[in-house]
């Protein structure tokens, strides 16, 4: 709920906080594209702060769009030239040539899941009636655009089965369309919304209608970068035109606020969440939906806690909140009786983080993180503790979804080495069984993981998966990549990818540390990551790095480092710290400079991760950090592959493009510096699997070159063992 804003993000050097690096023999290779420099100059509390390429902003013109040319041809020429990449793509394209399955839900008396056979550009949503029925496709967003870029947003189902409601995305843009299809035709309604962003559909009890959010009409030149402010929360009657919709609550008032309202199983209730940007607080509202013109009345109004509605006897409203309990725990209000004091905790807070919770079957099924693995424990409504879900192994389980009367529910369960398998877990004999099981060409048993801890600049213990083929040398010559996001109270877990395997294959390690500013271990992990701490992040990062080095696994000349959006970010801002730790980065959609991040989209939504330039002591920290203004001429920084997309509007392009420019004036070393600028693509949402492969075997090519790899034998197909069904 608080994280659909977020980034699925002069001082430091002057400081002595960063690390000269003497460059080696030989100035630059490349000729990079001229990058004017205009006299912007923005005075942020008495500080003057230049800002040359900020002309660099304005996409749409022309001096803009003749740049990103000039450097995807300097960037694409570069690239072309790398031996390893056409094997590297062909290698991506035969692993990721494997059926894949959504977890199935159940609504309205039918099954639906997701499903890809395997090179699709957008996996294809089917429904069943029996589970061992023969699947009917329902809506198939590969026909939708020719080149895949049209995607599935969002779906939900009528009650009564009849009706499903979907949003698309366009060219990976934050902007939804909604449309209705009737399930059994196979064709859509008359039905249309636009301008819906950050928003899902709940439908009435009745199948009536349904409620989503949405914005105002933009400007349709700067739809991509305006401010997102005033979001509304409406009611779409099925079959009437978006002008006759409901408005059903908004706040002029308030325009940061959004909302997302959520019709209660029994029908009774709209439950209305407003949430504030990127915050992990928010407030409850809830309006009497048997009552011809109830109000909507407040019944969490402190936003002073994270609380997550999960069900309700009646009256009687379930959440799952931190308030008291950093690590989360389960409690019961009454509206009858809302006072704070009133309040029954059902499952009190555990030494594990607890990540969600549903109630199925009569059970309340909670989904911890012990270490950034999953943990499934089952309760009775009163709290009373059943079992622990038996999963297969050391990894991350999620789904789990369902209604209080259903007797099964469905999870996947997936880790560094095995691809994501859907198991049917029967809630009251406690039985799962396979449901369904990709198969992919490789042999997960020539790989490992392993899980460490290590100790951050200030003494916290912070834990890291690496993941290589067995047998691993420590000798210091491996190339290793260091993935990181560190933010917005998000997690990372194991999970398998096929890029990630590419990697190993490829003769690589793959490392990910559990930053702080992430969800692993509660609030006080993330808060600890946050605005004035938010250097916390970038020390746990150099930590892993260091960790690394020191013991044998990697060296500062085959070292890389990644991550995307907040983890574009992390990656700019320790390349800069520590330019002499990496060979490699390769920052991706990352929020780049500091200052102005607030100033686009719905980037003012992460002040509460990162506070603003507009407030003093937060714009100290900003600026002793912020990745674009801590880049100094004449350094030596590593091999730089940036990456981002024109339709973007998540973290709008012009970061990335101001830092690339910046970076290639300042560059004093031999170490490429290129940006990589898709076309019809957005933040990463709804990428067309043709285009993943491309950018992936860039990626990887790029890495191939700078860290002069001597890539492995090719792997001998094999096949993944049969898992027990138990």
């Amino acid at each position: 709920m608080h994280l659909k804003y977020s980034l699925a993000l002069s001082v430091v050097l002057a400081s002595g906080n960063g690390i000269a690096q003497q460059c080696p023999a030989g100035g630059q290779t490349l000729t990079y594209p001229v990058s004017k420099k205009t006299d912007q100059v923005d005075d942020y509390h008495g500080i003057k702060v230049a800002d040359p390429y900020r002309w660099l902003e304005n996409g749409n013109s022309d001096d803009t769009k003749a740049w990103i040319e000039a450097q995807n041809a300097l960037t694409q020429g570069f690239l072309e030239k790398i031996p390893a990449r056409t094997a590297i793509r062909e290698r991506l394209t035969k692993l990721w040539n494997f059926e894949r399955f959504s977890v199935p839900f159940k609504e309205g008396g039918r099954y639906f899941f997701n499903r890809n056979d395997g090179l699709q550009n957008q996996a294809v949503l089917y429904t069943v009636k029996q589970l061992d029925d023969e699947p009917r496709l329902l809506l198939d967003p590969n026909k939708l655009a020719t080149d895949g870029t049209v995607a599935l947003a969002g779906i939900a189902v009528s009650p009564n089965g009849k009706y499903l409601a979907y949003g698309t995305a366009a060219s990976g843009s934050d902007w939804n369309e909604w449309k209705v299809r009737d399930i059994e035709s196979g064709k859509d309604t008359a039905d249309h919304l636009q301008w819906v962003k950050f928003s899902g559909a709940s439908w009435a009890h009745d199948s009536s209608g349904f409620f989503y959010s949405r914005y105002d009409a933009p400007k349709e030149a700067t739809k991509l970068a305006d401010v997102n402010y005033f979001q509304k929360l409406y009611f779409h009657k099925l079959g009437t035109s978006q002008d006759n919709d409901v408005l059903v609550y908004d706040r002029p008032d308030q325009k940061e606020w959004g909302f997302a309202g959520h019709v209660t199983d029994d029908g009774k209730y709209l439950i209305v969440s407003i949430s504030q940007g990127t915050e992990q607080k928010n407030r409850v509202y809830y309006k009497d939906l048997r009552k011809k013109d109830a109000k909507m009345l407040p019944l969490l109004d402190d936003f002073d806690a994270s609380y997550d509605f999960i069900d309700n006897d009646g009256p009687v409203f379930l959440f799952n909140s931190n308030k008291d309990a950093p690590k989360g725990r389960i409690i019961a209000i009454d509206t009858r009786h809302p006072e704070a004091g009133k309040w029954q905790v059902i499952v009190p807070e555990a030494e594990q983080t607890l990540q969600g919770a549903n109630v199925v079957g009569q059970r309340l099924l909670l989904d911890y993180l012990k270490d950034a693995r999953s943990q499934v424990k089952v309760f009775t409504l009163d709290g009373k503790p059943v079992r622990e879900v038996d999963l297969p192994g050391i990894g991350s389980a999620s789904g789990f979804g369902g209604k209080r009367h259903d007797k099964e529910t469905f999870y996947s369960f997936t880790s560094f080495t095995t691809p994501a398998a859907i198991y049917r877990y029967d809630v009251t004999s406690g039985k799962s069984s396979l449901y369904r099981q990709p198969k992919v060409d490789f042999d997960p048993g020539a790989f490992e993981t392993r899980q460490v801890f290590y100790s951050s600049k200030d003494g916290t213990r912070v834990p890291m998966f690496i993941v290589s083929k067995k047998g691993l040398k420590l000798d210091g010559s491996n190339p290793t990549y260091l993935y990181g996001y560190g933010g917005f109270n998000i997690s990372l877990t194991p999970a398998f990818s096929v890029p990630n395997l590419a990697w190993m294959e490829m003769g690589g390690v793959y490392a990910l540390p559990n930053l702080r500013g992430g969800g692993e271990y509660g609030k006080a992990w993330h808060e600890a990551g946050t605005k004035l701490q938010k250097q916390n992040v970038f020390d746990d990062f150099i930590g892993a790095a260091q960790w690394l080095i020191a013991n044998k696994y990697t060296s500062p000349q085959k070292l890389a480092i990644g991550g995307g959006s907040n983890g574009g970010l992390l990656v700019g801002a320790t390349m800069v710290q520590r330019p002499d730790l990496f060979a490699a980065a390769i920052p991706a959609v990352g929020v780049m400079d500091m200052l102005r991040f607030h100033k686009f989209t719905i980037g003012w939504g992460w002040t509460s991760d990162y506070g603003s330039s507009d407030n003093a002591d937060e714009f100290k920290a900003l600026y002793a950090y912020s990745p674009l203004h801590n880049l100094k001429p004449g350094t030596c920084y590593p091999a730089t592959l940036v990456t981002t997309a024109d339709h973007d509007d998540r973290v709008v392009p012009a970061h990335s493009f101001k830092f690339a420019a910046t970076e290639q004036a300042d560059q004093a070393g031999a170490a490429p510096v290129l940006i990589r600028i898709d076309t019809k693509a957005g933040h990463g949402a709804g990428k067309p699997t043709s285009k993943q492969i491309e950018e992936v075997a860039d990626r990887w090519g790029f890495l191939t070159k700078v860290l002069d790899m001597h890539l492995a034998p090719a792997p001998v197909a094999g096949n993944p063992p049969e898992p027990s069904a138990d």
